[in-house]
């Protein structure tokens, strides 16, 4: 009885090209069917007592990743903070309340 699937020989491997640094470069990065941009270098004047703050708490991942973290969590917090605030507003006016009613 033979497997219902089969692990591939070295040999088999062997016959894929080899992905070089260079071919990763070129390449396209898509979420879904969209390109989607890796990263952008940009220059941006911080305040030194921010820099030491990242730099001290960011350990081996390095502070620049540390920076970037807490920017994309600031922007989700603010997301799910309006999502909230619709919703809320939605509610009190099916509820009856005015719109500008606390």
């Amino acid at each position: 009885m033979s497997k219902p699937y089969s692990s591939a020989t070295s040999d088999e491997r062997d016959e894929y090209p080899k992905v070089s640094q260079t071919d990763l470069d070129r390449a396209t990065f898509r979420v879904g069917l969209k390109p989607a941009p890796r990263k952008r270098r940009v220059t941006i004047l911080l305040d030194t007592g921010l820099v030491e703050y990242f730099k001290a708490r960011a350990g081996e991942r390095g502070y620049q990743t540390l920076i970037n973290e807490t920017l994309r969590q600031a922007v989700e917090r603010d997301d799910l903070e309006e999502r909230l605030r619709r919703i809320i507003r939605e509610e009190m006016r099916r509820d009856g309340a005015p719109a500008g009613a606390r």
